[in-house]
């Protein structure tokens, strides 16, 4: 159903707030809540937490007296902490997204208001309104365009947030409206529009403009885009046809989303084991206290001073033992673990902001963690999908090499051939040249390759300084030629060249041609076979630095000849019927016989450490999927440039179907010569399938359209997982987000996102971690991202180092968190045995509060932030040390259940050995020490020593913060030990084990607890690291025994490796450029004129310079 827009006026307000009522307005909004629904959001959210709500049932229980051993405040201060810490993060973190908002709906713009452009907010701008865009002004709604200051209505835009592209792009005014620049004009439009409703396709629009009776066709040629910068036109205005998140920018833009580590899933998990494990001890418990009511507790009734019904009820004094113990044994998860990892996180974070390593001078731009609660999942990365435009490249075309005659660099300016090798350069092209000021030129180049060529040209003499649809004007070594343009033979995919036919000043016809080498060798003559062998030599020399190669020929046209072409190519032109065929057979028919002149090469610059980092990565088992979209070609040269691709791989398939039949036949055949054997069509993969050889994946977005689809989604995820590379070009923002979802949603894998432009923002929201690189396209990817790097280089360490690090850290961190606090209840339980199954605690309260908060926590701290299992610079050269996190083996089931059978078999000493020598013990007046205060002081002491000395055992990197963290809490614990049992002001403390801390024989029961809890540990841990050693003891250990000089690595040889690949011509050139040269569309008024005063240029100083591809 189509939305009608009409031209808000005076006349006609009444009227479209009536029609247009439910229309967009122009606010974005990136943000999660408002003042009055951060309350109650953000605590569902965080009751998504199963120990929130497992806390939030133990704080209920105890506020119930009959079964409550411990005060209720000693859960409720710490849970309202925890929910308050967390919330005061995440309002910190959506205060910023607000920020981003306003500054955004806040941006100025020109409305036409009472029949003259006023200036307006972009939030206030609305449907139906014209608008003004000045020169390099972002475009603030989707736009239909009117006119512009260029003839004919034209106008550039640079699309790279939209699609990553920074070459310039065309857009056309409808003729009829093309003249409505004069304010009185625009003021009386009263045009209508009907179109299609929003969504989200970038490349397709549909409408029909209804003005004076006469219905005119739109499509997305006729619109800008929010989103599009507007380039190298003064002004134009435009009817504003969808605003706010109807705009097709906003329609790709994915909603802010709740991320969770995996780390913290896995804990909540165990937390409901642990709840099941304490509900069975519970039960155990419960059903001992039952039999005990039974058999002895009536012998008791005097000493208990518990109701009457209890003791004539077993049953239900056991139910209410079932909750006491559920009570007193929560503390193998205390809600300080939160909080701890919370504060590890924070740490953490301030790490990647402080690290110098990180830090990219140039742009003064440090790494920057926007989110502290994904650090440890840096650490377990399988996918990495990355733009290219901004992100792996710079998008600076730089000439880097040429082969003319059959010779690396032989320039020699008087050589003929080297002559009409950069005259070719000078006249193929489709470049525009505009005088910025006297003597200085500016290119604005259509495509970026075509931009690098022209200005390799003018360095080195041949300068293009004007054109008309007759004519171009170069400059010849400081000599002004001119030369009369006769016919443009435009660029198309399947031509994959250009050619140029052109009359020097002696009156010669000559065609110049460019292409890619493949297809201008086929059109070369005979004779020169030898010099296209040598060529083809330097070409391949060229493509194994990664290079845009370039072939360039030429051709001498007798009069004659070329006057009965050019009467066919006119009338050609003038035909409706099969026009794009016949053209195609008349460049065929006059673009043969051609003299090779050599070739280029060109550098499409990466950002610095690129293919180095996209290497090490690789060796971590990391999959690299570039998602990209610019054109296929363009795509995979950048991979060969970058290493993702490489020519000694045993097949890139290109997937280029045109029905959703022919893509699943391509991928299944693809799949075929992988594996070998037919891949069962919508079944998964078997991730464990044994690839011999290296493959890689090539696809377009529309034929990634069809293969997104439910029947197919599975064979193309199948055969993506099967290859060591992945490219899809050509996609849409929305499709991006799709193909990180289809790999979140079917695969057990941590991804993540990595772009520099808005049009990688709902990929970046969609991955479980997105990184947004300060780049050329804005700052939206890093608004909307966790982390924020400069360079895509930045990521080797922020993965590698970081988090590795975050990882180890925080699941060495849980493992001795969950050790200490199974050995410290699990005493509770022994004890239970012993205690009539009363809920009665080992430990006095003091001991109890204290111990997670002052005692143990401090040391567990220290070692969740500042330990290493191998330094930083070992980390690098040694990627493989990344993949256990990837197999989640540092935190899992297993080694849970390792900690658990530790802390069981410490609790188990804890207790019975104190227990069986206080039995046999007397004091030395030969009282016996059979007290539970002195029993209850044994074990709290030992359970210290051993929780402090088994973290400092397992610490492998000490910094002073530890030694202070881990000796100051036992000192900090013997000094209120002693402390409380002494005179003064702590008398008020029962003193009944006070004796006994002089007994020598309590601190050889101490002493031998401790012994007997550390060794087993420590014999376990010596025999693994001796008999079974890791990659990571091997490493350590070289790097213990060399001390602080780390020599590199043998394995960290280079990786890079020749390639024959050669790439095509014009990645990022358009069709339909040749088209609007000769016929003057694109030519400023004045320009035929232009040349007359090259010549007084020329006396200046000679500058030219570029734009429209970065160069």
């Amino acid at each position: 159903m189509g939305c009608v827009l009409v031209l808000l006026t005076q006349k006609r307000k009444a009227f479209m707030e009536k029609t247009l009522l439910q229309v967009q307005d122009n606010r974005i909004k990136t943000s999660k809540y408002t003042i009055f629904t951060f309350l109650p959001i953000n605590l569902f959210e965080q009751s998504q937490r199963v120990a929130n709500v497992y806390f939030t049932v133990l704080l209920i229980l105890q506020l119930i007296p009959a079964i409550s051993s411990l005060s209720w405040f000693t859960t409720v201060v710490p849970l309202v902490l925890v929910l308050t810490v967390t919330a005061v993060k995440d309002a910190t973190d959506d205060y910023f997204r607000h920020r981003s908002d306003q500054q955004v709906n806040n941006r100025q713009s020109h409305i036409l208001i009472g029949g003259s452009f006023q200036p307006e907010k972009w939030m206030n701008v609305r449907v139906g309104d014209i608008i003004k865009l000045e020169n390099n002004q972002p475009v603030a709604a989707d736009v239909l365009l009117l006119c512009s200051s260029e003839p004919h209505g034209l106008c550039y835009v640079e699309t790279a947030e939209l699609d990553g592209e920074t070459n310039l792009k065309v857009r056309r005014a409808l003729t009829v409206t093309s003249d409505l620049g004069d304010s009185s004009r625009i003021a009386d439009f009263d045009g209508e529009v009907k179109c299609e409703p929003p969504n989200n396709k970038l490349d397709k629009f549909v409408g029909t403009l209804i003005w004076g009776d006469n219905n005119y066709p739109l499509d997305n040629d006729r619109m800008l885009l929010r989103g599009c910068v507007l380039r190298n036109t003064e002004w134009c205005l435009g009817l504003v046809i969808f605003t706010g998140s109807d705009t097709k920018l906003m329609q790709n833009s994915g909603r802010t989303k709740l991320k969770r580590t995996s780390v913290e899933k896995f804990m909540d998990t165990l937390v409901i084991w642990i709840f099941v494990f304490l509900a069975c001890m519970g039960l155990i418990l419960a059903i001992g206290n039952t039999v005990w009511q039974n058999s002895t507790g009536t012998s008791f009734q005097v000493f208990l001073q518990s109701p009457d019904e209890i003791h004539e009820n077993a049953i239900f004094s056991g139910f209410l033992s079932f909750w006491s113990y559920v009570i007193v044994l929560n503390t193998v998860v205390p809600i300080s673990l939160y909080v701890s990892v919370e504060v590890l996180r924070l740490g953490h974070s301030y790490f990647i902001n402080w690290d110098a390593q990180m830090y990219h001078g140039e742009t003064n731009t440090a790494a920057a963690a926007r989110t502290t609660t994904l650090n440890e999942e840096l650490g377990q990365v399988e996918y990495v999908f990355s733009d290219k435009t901004g992100t792996l490249t710079q998008n600076v075309m730089v000439f880097s090499k040429c082969s003319i005659n059959g010779q690396i660099y032989a320039v020699r300016e008087e050589d003929p051939e080297v002559q009409e090798f950069f005259r070719l350069l000078a006249l193929c092209h489709t470049v525009m040249s505009e005088e910025k000021s006297e003597g200085h030129l500016v290119y604005q180049a259509q495509s970026p390759d075509e931009g690098a060529l022209v200005t390799m040209a003018r360095n080195f003499g041949f300068v293009f300084w004007a054109r008309t649809p007759e004519s171009i004007t170069l400059s010849e070594m400081g000599r002004v030629v001119h030369y009369q343009l006769l016919a443009i033979l435009d660029f198309d995919n399947v031509r994959k060249r250009m050619s140029v036919i052109a009359r020097n000043e002696q009156g010669l016809v000559k065609l110049y041609c460019k292409g890619a080498d493949t297809v201008i060798f086929e059109c070369l003559d005979p004779t020169n076979e030898e010099l296209m062998f040598t060529t083809t030599d330097h070409l391949n020399e060229f493509a194994a630095e990664g290079l845009r190669t370039l072939a360039l020929a030429y051709k001498d046209l007798e009069e004659d000849d070329f006057t009965v072409w050019m009467e066919k190519f006119q009338t050609a032109n003038t035909e409706i019927e099969n026009h794009e065929e016949k053209l195609a057979i008349l460049y065929e028919e006059i673009e043969q016989n051609l003299k090779l002149l050599g070739a280029t090469a060109i550098e499409d610059k990466l950002q610095a450490g690129v293919p180095e980092t996209i290497t090490c990565l690789n060796r971590t088992d990391i999959k690299i999927w570039v998602l990209t979209g610019d054109k296929l070609e363009t795509a995979v040269n950048v991979g060969y440039s970058c290493k993702l691709l490489r020519g000694d791989m045993n097949e890139v398939f290109v997937i280029s179907g045109a029905t959703q039949m022919e893509v699943q036949q391509q991928l299944r055949r693809a799949g075929e010569q992988i594996t070998g054997v037919t891949p069962l069509g919508a079944e998964k993969t078997d991730d464990n399938e044994v690839i011999i050889g290296e493959f890689a994946l090539v696809i377009t977005g529309q034929c990634l359209a069809l293969a997104l689809h439910p029947e197919v989604e599975q064979l193309l995820l199948g055969v993506s997982c099967l290859c060591k590379t992945v490219i899809c070009c050509r996609v849409t923002p929305l499709q991006k987000a799709q193909v990180v979802e289809l790999v979140k949603k079917h695969k057990r894998a941590v991804t993540l996102a990595v772009g520099d432009g808005a049009n990688d923002v709902s990929m970046i929201q969609t991955a479980h971690i997105g990184v947004g690189i300060s780049g050329q396209e804005g700052m939206q990817a890093v608004l909307a991202s966790d982390y924020s790097i400069a360079q895509f280089r930045y990521l080797r360490r922020l993965l590698l180092v970081h988090g590795r690090w975050s990882y180890f850290r925080v699941c060495n961190f849980l493992y001795y968190f969950f050790y200490k606090n199974f050995a410290f209840t699990l005493v509770h339980l022994w004890y239970g045995f012993f205690c009539g199954f009363s809920a009665q605690t080992v430990y006095d309260q003091w001991f109890i509060t204290l111990f997670n908060v002052v005692y143990t926590s401090m040391p567990v701290l220290a070692t969740g932030l500042f330990d290493q299992d191998v330094s930083d610079g070992n980390g690098l050269r040694n990627p493989a040390l990344y993949k256990p996190g990837q197999l989640a083996l540092f935190f899992n089931k297993r080694q849970f259940c390792v900690c658990l059978l530790q802390g069981t078999g410490s609790s188990l000493l804890l207790f019975f050995i104190p227990y069986g020598a206080f039995c046999l013990m007397v004091r030395e007046d030969g009282s016996p020490l059979s007290d539970q205060q002195t029993f209850a002081i044994t074990i709290a002491t030992a359970l210290v020593i051993v929780v402090n000395v088994q973290i400092a055992l397992d610490t492998h990197y000490w910094t002073a913060v530890n030694h202070v963290f881990i000796w100051g809490s036992l000192t900090i614990y013997f000094a209120l030990l002693f402390a409380m049992q002494c005179d003064g002001i702590f008398g008020i403390f029962t003193r009944a084990a006070r004796n006994s801390l002089s007994e020598v024989s309590v601190w050889l029961v101490i002493l031998l607890t401790s012994v007997a809890c550390v060794v087993p540990g420590l014999t376990v841990s010596f025999l693994r690291v001796n008999v079974y050693p890791t990659l990571c003891d091997t490493v350590r250990h070289r790097q213990q025994s060399r001390g602080t000089s780390e020599s590199q690595e043998q394995n960290q040889r280079s990786m890079s490796r020749s390639s024959s690949h050669r790439s095509a011509y014009a990645f990022s050139h358009q069709q339909g450029y040749g088209e609007l040269i000769t016929s003057g569309t694109n030519m400023k008024r004045g320009t035929s004129d232009a040349s007359m005063s090259i010549e007084n240029m020329l006396k200046h100083t000679n500058k030219v310079g570029c734009s429209g591809a970065g160069l």
